[in-house]
């Protein structure tokens, strides 16, 4: 599914992003009930593209604003803002009211989407910036070092494997996203007190299983 930000939403993007309390509460169109919101969500879950369409027109603004003021590039922002309501468009079918609201839902995505492209480019800027390593540089390895290494790495891997799919999910976004418990919650859209939980559980399992290695 691609969305496309029509030519005059582009050119509004050039001047600083307009408050997000006025996109929030000062469009010119009569607002719709929460429960018209849920509706849409629903909607989307069985396939409906009118509804992605219509919630899309209805919030992009709104999401745009968020991420162009979290990551301060404009095409980001875009990009961005797209890839959000793809989200939106493949998780519908796991939104839950009891949760928070529609559009609650939607700007965690977003700002979590955000902070992950931000990180994204500055580990990209560190890697282009690296100083190059030239072969005569380079140490030679230790071939007992390599072994061990290559022991821990098959332990850890099957370790990692033993642990439930919600459980590698909440290890993986924590550890090697490097993203906060709180931000994992938002991105797995699932209560902070659940991440904590299983991120609690993995690690336990992780311990009993290679021992010293994770002490």
């Amino acid at each position: 599914m691609i969305f496309i930000v029509s030519g005059a939403e582009k050119s509004n993007t050039r001047n600083a992003a307009p408050a997000l309390g006025h996109l929030l509460y000062g469009r010119p169109r009569s607002p719709i009930s929460e429960s018209e919101w849920v509706q849409l969500v629903h909607d989307i879950a069985k396939g409906d593209q009118a509804a992605l369409c219509q919630l899309y027109d209805r919030t992009n603004r709104v999401v745009f604003t968020l991420v162009m003021r979290i990551t301060t590039d404009r095409e980001t922002a875009e990009e961005v803002t797209l890839d959000v309501f793809h989200e939106v468009w493949r998780r519908a079918s796991g939104y839950d009211p009891g949760n928070g609201t529609v559009m609650g839902w939607i700007l965690n995505q977003a700002r979590s989407r955000a902070f992950d492209r931000v990180r994204f480019d500055h580990r990209k800027k560190r890697t282009a910036t690296a100083p190059d390593i030239h072969p005569n540089e380079m140490t030679t390895e230790d071939p007992l070092h390599s072994v061990q290494l290559k022991e821990r790495h098959v332990m850890l891997r099957n370790a990692i494997q033993s642990l439930s799919t919600e459980e590698r999910q909440v290890v993986e976004n924590a550890f090697f996203a490097d993203l906060t418990h709180q931000e994992v919650a938002a991105k797995l859209n699932q209560p902070l007190g659940t991440v904590k939980t299983r991120i609690r559980s993995a690690l336990s399992k992780l311990r009993n299983a290679v021992g010293d290695e994770l002490k």
